[in-house]
């Protein structure tokens, strides 16, 4: 039996080496990659067409002018986040419609007229047409000294004066000559033409007056004023469009500084600014 010695040889495994973390910045791409595929799908859905062919004009430009800024995008500098931000920038990207005047054609600033404008204008309307009126009258020059027209708060005042030598009505009666008739005939045409609503006025001059039974400046001031409204009613203008009807003797002179004047005895007819009456 041989004396060697017995050699046993232990095969050592070696260890395996870590493989580090390579992996993980792959990883992180991967997902920053589906993030931004994500967000990309998100935008475009968003997106309404018009941008969305901004966007491919973008890509495909037909202009070889360089973008200086990315603010020159779709979204502008914006964020996507803000909530109608995609909406907000579509609508100002619409041209805005023309501004026209009340009769459609184009205008810079024009506004339709509100309602106490249309209104003036009516008013300055029927002024021009009494006026217009008055001139075809026979003795024209005559009468429309006896046609007093103004623009008041009140509404436009159409007022029927005496002069000297040319009275309205007989003293101290009710009764009006053929001439006051013209002229009333002439404004009911002009208040038919009109929606407003009408008040009636009749007035005296200062010099005191008595009749049979206490009739005063009062109730012939009074008298005048409903022998108004009866011509005006005659000429076609509805009951319903009369207001009131008042007699306001001495109380209102139109010659405070003459209080006997013819002038103070008159008729007042009132289309009421800001009424709307029946027809």
């Amino acid at each position: 039996m041989s004396d060697a010695p017995i050699i046993v040889k232990k095969k050592k495994h070696a260890r395996h080496k870590g493989h580090g973390g390579a992996w993980k910045v792959a990883y992180a791409d991967f997902v920053t990659a589906m993030m931004a595929f994500f967000l990309l799908l998100w935008l475009l859905n968003a997106a309404t067409k018009e941008q969305l062919e901004g966007i491919s004009n973008y890509f495909a430009p037909v202009s070889t002018r360089p973008q200086s800024s990315g603010s020159g995008g779709f979204l502008a500098g914006e964020a996507a986040a803000e909530k109608g931000t995609l909406e907000a920038r579509d609508e100002r990207a619409k041209p805005s419609a023309p501004k026209t005047d009340a009769h459609g054609f184009p205008a810079a600033e024009a506004e339709a007229p509100t309602l106490d404008e249309r209104e003036e204008r009516q008013l300055a309307e029927a002024e021009k047409a009494l006026r217009a009126a008055v001139a075809k009258l026979p003795n024209a020059e005559v009468l429309s000294k006896s046609l007093l027209v103004d623009n008041t708060p009140e509404g436009l005042r159409i007022q029927i004066v005496e002069q000297e030598g040319l009275p309205m009505f007989p003293r101290g009666g009710s009764t009006m000559y053929t001439h006051t008739e013209a002229l009333l005939s002439m404004v009911a045409k002009v208040i038919l033409e009109m929606p407003q609503a009408v008040s009636i006025s009749g007035h005296t001059d200062a010099l005191p007056f008595r009749g049979s039974s206490g009739y005063s400046n009062w109730e012939l001031s009074a008298d005048r004023a409903n022998a108004v409204r009866r011509a005006l009613v005659g000429g076609g203008v509805p009951e319903s469009r009369i207001a009131r009807v008042i007699g306001k003797a001495a109380n209102e002179l139109l010659l405070p500084d003459q209080p006997e004047a013819p002038a103070n005895r008159r008729m007042t007819v009132v289309l009421l600014r800001g009424s709307k009456a029946s027809r």
